[in-house]
């Protein structure tokens, strides 16, 4: 059985005769073919099936339910249950107490901003904002002549406060910590995702108006903007979040926010192995690596945790050191003394003033750093990246989106080769197998956890092939009742091919001994 549930082929050296084979059905024993006329338990004889219908002698009608084996008349419910349920449109629509106090915001709105001055307000922090308003929104109410209780007049002023000083509806979301990612896909509907799982929140925006002008607030306060004629965007939030905006025409249903939020309290690797995300003899190794100064690449799809293993590798780095950070935007929050964030800057309106990843990797290797830290390689910029590798820069680290170690090698070469630096393709894979010493394949699991799969020492070249080694690996074994993947952690017992690096630090024995 592979990784993550794929069979293998299944009693390869017995051929099973034509005809209509039964559906794997999950923890049965395979039989071995026991001669010509029969197939093993996997390839029953046909008299043994059930057969479609119009093909039992001129029978027109189809199998009776208890007739199909019951493994397969639940999958076939389950597809029957996802196939109606994927019609069903996702509504963010707000009901019962929370749209009471926003119909009655809409009210109170505009007769607020008419007596405060906004100048004014915008110096104001939200509790003191919120403490001005209070007798304001009395006056107003009453003038409505609606009558609150305590607890809605309380959610009366939080509403109105996040209207005018945050991000409107967003700031509840932004402020629960359970969630990781929010998604706004247009003014009625928005997603959330929570332990690894997507779900519908239960927040709506004015409309499209609305929406827009949230977005526009959040790009403005990094001095970037969004419109018609740049509609997309990266931005920032206060507290490190990653923010993307999309704006129509490109968005067909409206402006579209997604936001990639980070722990308040930074993770490190020894709280990753708790949470089952990597055993504790991959987290030493880990410690190790980063400690040793190992050249790491981190590879993995979209929220599988990459950033996230990033920052807490930073922590393994010496305080003495001096560490750049290279990003689009800004997201990585190194706990280290000297560190120094970069980010790049768009072109502006005319089209100039454009400053690229590759542009900053240049500079900084005229800035004397110590190690030199890549959010996201794309492009061009990883040739830079595997320069500062082979150039005195131990430690530097990137990260780049693939399926599995050895992807995460051809994509390194194709990246070279799709820019403007003419280099054989040897050279460029000799200039990889030189400068990476390992690679961390990371996952999100299709049961919302996030796993370190493999932990991939490269070697060196073979004629004109990059060779590798597996350290580490994360084995499938099955699936609970509840959905969630169950499996093993196995070492693989080999010697790391990187243990003269960890030497002159002192790891080697404590390497040695997490490896085998």
């Amino acid at each position: 059985m592979s990784a993550f549930g794929r069979r293998n082929g299944i009693g390869q050296s017995a051929r099973p005769a034509f005809g209509v084979a039964r559906p794997m059905q999950g923890g049965a024993p395979v039989r071995e073919s026991g001669g010509a006329g029969e197939g093993g338990a996997q390839f029953p004889p046909l008299d043994a099936l059930p057969l479609p219908s119009g093909e039992a002698g001129g029978g027109a009608e189809a199998p009776s339910p208890g007739s199909v084996p019951g493994a397969q008349m639940d999958a076939l419910q389950r597809l029957a249950d996802r196939q109606a349920a994927s019609g069903d449109a996702g509504s963010s629509r707000v009901e019962g107490f929370e749209a009471s106090v926003h119909k009655i915001k809409e009210q109170v709105l505009p007769r607020l901003l008419e007596r405060v001055d906004p100048e004014a307000a915008a110096t104001l922090g939200k509790d003191e904002l919120a403490e001005e308003f209070r007798p304001i929104i009395g006056e107003v109410l009453a003038e409505l002549k609606l009558t609150l209780n305590r607890r809605e007049q309380f959610a009366l002023e939080k509403v109105l406060v996040d209207e005018l000083l945050g991000l409107g509806p967003l700031e509840e979301l932004l402020a629960d910590p359970n969630i990781s990612d929010i998604m706004v896909n247009g003014p009625e509907q928005t997603y959330v995702e929570r332990k690894g799982r997507l779900e519908i929140a239960p927040i709506q925006f004015r409309d499209e108006e609305h929406l827009f002008q949230i977005a526009q607030r959040i790009v403005n306060s990094v001095g970037r903007r969004v419109d018609q004629t740049t509609p997309l965007a990266d931005a920032r939030l206060k507290d490190g979040s990653r923010v993307n905006v999309i704006v129509p025409p490109l968005s067909l249903r409206g402006t579209a926010i997604s936001i990639r939020k980070f722990s308040a309290k930074p993770i490190t690797l020894d709280m990753m192995a708790g949470f089952g995300s990597m055993s504790p003899k991959m987290a030493t190794a880990l410690k190790i690596a980063g400690a040793s100064r190992f050249n790491i690449v981190i590879s993995g799809g979209t929220g599988s945790g990459k950033t996230t293993m990033l920052n807490a590798l930073s922590k393994m780095i010496d305080p003495g050191e001096r560490v750049l950070t290279i990003e689009d935007a800004a997201e990585l929050r190194l706990q280290q003394p000297h560190w120094l964030p970069l980010e790049t800057r768009p072109a502006n309106l005319e089209g100039q003033g454009e400053i690229s990843i590759r542009d900053l990797v240049k500079n900084a290797l005229r800035m004397r750093p110590d190690r030199i830290i890549l959010g996201e390689i794309r492009g061009s910029e990883c040739f830079d990246m595997l320069a500062a590798m082979n150039t005195g820069h131990d430690g530097s680290m990137c990260t780049l989106h693939s399926n599995s170690p050895r992807e995460a090698l051809a994509r390194m070469e194709n990246m070279v080769m799709m820019s403007d630096i003419k280099v054989p393709k040897e050279a460029i894979s000799r200039q990889i197998a030189d400068s990476v010493d390992l690679i961390i394949q990371v996952k999100r699991l299709r049961d919302g956890s996030r796993r370190v799969t493999n932990v991939t020492e490269v070697i060196g070249m073979e004629g004109p092939v990059i060779v590798t080694q597996e350290l580490f690996k994360f084995e499938y074994l099955d699936e609970s009742a509840e959905g969630k993947i169950i499996g093993e952690y196995r070492s693989m017992g080999l010697r790391p091919y990187t243990l003269d690096k960890a030497r002159q630090f002192g790891f080697d024995q404590a390497f040695l001994e997490a490896c085998l």
